[in-house]
Order: C-alpha cells, then sequence, then structure tokens
C-alpha cells in the first residue's frame, strides 16, 4: 500500500547539506526531492525517553527540518540504561533540553521546538497543530490515548510503538486519512485503556535497553517513509517483536471508519473516554483481575509514620505486618526493611494466605498497586488494612535517601 508524501519539497540543497545526506541521495527512493521533503518536514515526538531518543537521534539526522519534542520530565540516572540521547552530566536536566543539546551536536541546522509540559487531553490539540506527523514515544495510557484522539481529530498520521522487557509492537495510526487509505488508530487495537493498576510499567517491569534502539528505528524508519512517500508504511498492519526468539511477526489491523468519524466530529467529549484513566506502561495485556476504582478506600500512612512504626513493632509496641506488592526483581533493586513479598498478582487472585488477625501495611513502588491490594483486601473482608503513600519512592526521599531508586 502506497501513501503520498506528507509534504511537499523545500528549497534546493546547499553544498553541504549535498555532502550531509549524501547517503540518502543515493538511495532511488530518496534522492534529492526526498531529502527535501524531510527538510521541510514538521514532527512532533512525544516522549523523550527509551523509544523518543532513538527516534529524535534518527530523524535530526536524517535531516527533517522541524523536530518538536513534548515531555515533562528531567534526566534520571535510571534512564541512562536505555534512552541514549542522554548522559550522566545531564542528569538534572529537563529531557527537552537534554535531548535539543544532543541534536544540535548532529546537526545544528535542525528547528527543535521545545513543549516542557506534559500532554494532556486538554493540551493536545494545541501541541500537535502545526506538525505533518506525530511520534508517540510515550509510556502512559493517558497520554497514549490523548495522543491518538488528537491525530484523529486532527487528520495526522501517527507512528507508534510500545515496549515492556523483551517485547514490542510498532504501527502505523492514520485515523483520518486521504481517501483510498484504511482508518485505523489505537482504539481500533486497543479499544479502552486496560483498568488502572493491572499492567505494569517499565518502571515496574523492566525493559531491555537495546529493544528500546531496534524500536525507535523502526519508528524513525517508518516516519521518514510516511514524509517521502517511499515504501509501504505500517498502516493497517502492527509489527511485533519478542526480542528473546529474535522473531519479528505482523498482525494485520482492520479500522473502524466510522469511530474516527465519530471522534472528529464530538470535539467536546473526543479523547476523555480512556486519556482520563491512570495507567502505566505500554499496550501489553495482562490476564489479572481488576479491582474496581469505587471499591473501598484504603486508609494510607506516610513514609515517617511507617518509619515510627517499624520502630515501635521492633520494641514490641506494635504489631503488623509490612507486605511488599511488588514483583520479586523490583525488590533487588531497593526494598523496605521488614516487608514480606507478595506479589500483587497472588493478591488479585485471591491465591495469598496473608494472616486476617493481622493488621497490614501494603506497599509499592508509588501507591497505585498497594491501593489496589488495599482495596481487593477489603472486598475479601481483610479488617486492618492500610498502605503506604507514594510507595518506595516516598521512603527514600523521606525516611532514607542512601537508597537508590529506579
Amino acid at each position: 500500500m502506497r501513501v503520498p508524501p506528507l509534504v511537499e519539497p523545500g528549497p534546493p540543497l546547499t553544498p553541504e547539506q549535498v555532502q550531509r545526506w549524501s547517503r540518502h541521495l543515493l538511495l532511488p527512493q530518496v534522492g534529492e526531492l526526498g531529502q527535501r521533503r524531510l527538510a521541510r518536514a514538521r514532527v512532533c515526538v512525544v516522549g523523550a525517553g527509551g523509544l523518543g531518543a532513538p527516534v529524535l537521534q534518527y530523524l535530526a539526522a536524517a535531516g527533517v527540518g522541524r523536530l518538536g519534542i513534548v515531555d515533562a520530565d528531567d534526566v534520571e540516572l535510571s534512564n541512562l540504561q536505555r534512552q541514549v540521547l542522554h548522559g550522566t552530566a545531564d542528569v538534572g536536566r529537563p529531557k527537552v533540553d537534554s535531548a535539543r543539546d544532543a541534536m544540535h551536536a548532529l546537526d545544528p541546522g535542525v528547528d527543535v521546538v521545545l513543549h516542557r509540559e506534559r500532554l494532556t487531553a486538554d493540551n493536545a490539540h494545541r501541541l500537535l497543530a502545526g506538525y505533518d506527523l506525530v511520534v508517540d514515544g510515550t509510556d502512559n495510557f493517558p497520554t497514549r490515548y490523548a495522543v491518538n484522539d488528537a491525530c484523529v481529530r486532527l487528520g495526522l498520521p501517527q507512528v507508534w510503538g510500545s515496549v515492556y522487557r523483551f517485547d514490542a509492537q510498532v504501527a502505523v495510526f492514520w485515523g483520518r486519512p486521504p481517501a483510498g487509505l484504511p482508518a485505523v488508530q489505537l482504539r481500533d487495537l486497543f479499544p479502552h485503556p486496560p483498568a488502572p493498576g493491572t499492567v505494569p510499567s517499565c518502571a515496574e517491569g523492566g525493559v531491555l535497553g537495546a529493544l528500546c534502539g531496534q524500536v525507535g528505528s523502526v519508528m524513525a524508519t517508518e516516519a521518514i517513509k510516511l514524509v517521502t512517500g517511499i515504501g509501504e508504511p505500517l498502516l493497517g498492519r502492527v509489527l511485533v517483536l519478542d526480542a528473546l526468539a529474535a522473531r519479528w511477526t505482523e498482525v494485520p489491523l482492520v479500522g473502524d471508519r466510522g469511530r474516527s468519524d465519530r471522534a472528529a466530529a464530538d470535539d467536546a467529549t473526543a479523547g476523555r473516554r480512556g486519556p482520563d484513566a491512570p495507567g502505566g506502561g505500554p499496550a501489553v495485556g495482562d490476564d489479572r483481575r481488576a479491582v474496581p476504582d469505587d471499591g473501598p478506600a484504603v486508609p494510607s500512612v506516610t513514609a515517617r509514620q511507617l518509619a515510627d512504626r517499624l520502630a515501635a513493632r521492633d520494641r514490641g509496641e506494635d504489631r503488623f505486618l509490612l507486605v511488599d506488592v511488588r514483583e520479586p526483581g523490583e525488590r533487588a533493586v531497593v526494598a523496605v526493611p521488614g516487608a514480606v513479598n507478595v506479589p500483587l498478582g497472588l493478591i488479585l487472585d485471591g491465591t495469598t494466605d496473608l494472616p486476617r488477625d493481622v493488621p497490614l501495611v501494603l506497599h509499592c513502588r508509588a501507591g497505585t498497586r498497594s491501593a489496589q491490594a488495599g482495596r481487593a483486601l477489603l472486598l475479601a473482608g481483610f479488617g486492618d488494612v492500610h498502605h503506604l503513600e507514594g510507595g518506595v519512592l516516598a521512603w527514600v526521599a523521606d525516611v532514607d535517601p542512601s537508597l537508590p531508586t529506579y
């Protein structure tokens, strides 16, 4: 399936540009005309992390004239295992600033537009309007669906990728494409976000760093193909990678044109159905039972209060069980002293034998999974259940800053 070029060619190349992009000019499918299209293209990359890093590097090197970056985060040490756009000296800096400097080191002529804010359903239209193409390299469900729904309303094509542990998916979505092309979008692949807490994020489950480079390179290639109109983009197809087996497979995707038309016609509500729901991580299936958000409220304790209770427990003045609901691999990075490990899945499946006659305090990385586990236990008849507000991240910040985070 051929797709027409997204942009008209820019002005003739200068001698320096001819030399810089000579390897593209040698490709008959790209040539000077394709390179001039790249130079005139405006591409917005949402997320300057694991996927956004290689995408931004390769699109800057390829000669894309304007690159927008949407990211509200600062560089953290744990990012460097996969987010190769940033270096050790960038830790603590805004990712958009670090990314801009890295791209200008490649090519000072790239026009880099910084959007240091978190993309939401409310600001997505403003951030993405004015671009020719959007690349979604985000890692949470609210942003993914907000990007998708805004692209549908704006009629923009979107390159999408997802990574988790050793698995990945890549696709091209275009909810309102030119006549003759199939209309497909994220909601045709995953109509609704998964229930909160049922899919772990990369921060909770991990990801192979080199996998981000593989997938980001594929995403950059798809973006170049769309801009120049060469080859057959992944429109109506999902590329799935099992890195451990070194196996790529392809899954056909049939869109619902009516879904895109309804979303475009209803700007007041489009993008509000899924993006407002919390979530984290890539769109990877999970068969664990979800607990309704409107279940019983789980009382919380602060990190300082938990530290005081642990000290009182050591003196024999308090009696409770501290339960870590994270996966065992997460405990290898950092653990709260005195906690026993009962992963969330066991609690949701009802296969745990936690005592009912002892007060329980649950904790996870940031508080989402422990709150979900607490609701499940309260619904199952457990009487005294609390959870740690802010999770192990709060423990490190407020009690023991010497511990690592992830």
